[in-house]
């Protein structure tokens, strides 16, 4: 499962709404979910690397779309919707927001070296700065040195390679479905 275009265009049906609704009143009776509710169902704790950390709150903020510190029950919903059912452009989109982590629209080298580097098979300081380089090579048209949404978009869309590196093969699907395995 990865970053790839949803196989249906199918809207989630009524019983399935129902039953997230169920799962999450079930783990969330207040109705929210919080930071550290979060955590506790991707298995994220205070012991966990800085990285893992910080990434899961990125992850957290990127889907409180009313910054409110909580994920309502439609919040929740539109981040499974994205996650099982989105598009390619879309979750490119959410990758982009989550990866830009000072939220200034673009992507800078040290955002691009922090998400390489979060990968255990790339423990090389030299090949993590030797991709981000080929990276904004690759994606950088204007050169300014920021990659703007528009141009991770195009990037990403024509070089696999650029998918690979940023692992946007790997999308949050493995996230939601080990979360419905712990709650069913």
């Amino acid at each position: 499962m990865g970053q790839v275009q949803s196989t249906t265009d199918k809207e989630v049906a009524l019983q399935n709404i129902q039953e997230l609704y169920r799962k999450f009143t079930n783990e969330c009776p207040s109705g929210n979910l919080h930071l550290h509710e979060f955590k506790k169902i991707f298995g994220v704790s205070s012991n966990s690397p800085e990285e893992e950390l910080a990434f899961i709150e990125l992850v957290f903020r990127s889907f409180d779309t009313n910054k409110d510190d909580k994920l309502d029950f439609m919040e929740y919903v539109a981040a499974v919707n994205l996650v099982l059912r989105g598009k390619l452009i879309d979750k490119l989109k959410w990758s982009f927001k989550v990866y830009d982590k000072d939220g200034d629209g673009s992507l800078t080298n040290q955002e691009i070296i922090t998400k390489i580097k979060r990968h255990d098979d790339l423990k090389v300081e030299e090949d993590v700065e030797d991709i981000c380089d080929r990276i904004f090579e690759l994606v950088d048209k204007n050169k300014d040195s920021q990659i703007s949404l528009e141009e991770f978009i195009e990037g990403a869309e024509k070089d696999p390679w650029l998918l690979e590196q940023l692992r946007l093969d790997i999308a949050p699907t493995d996230w939601f479905i080990k979360h419905q395995e712990k709650t069913s």
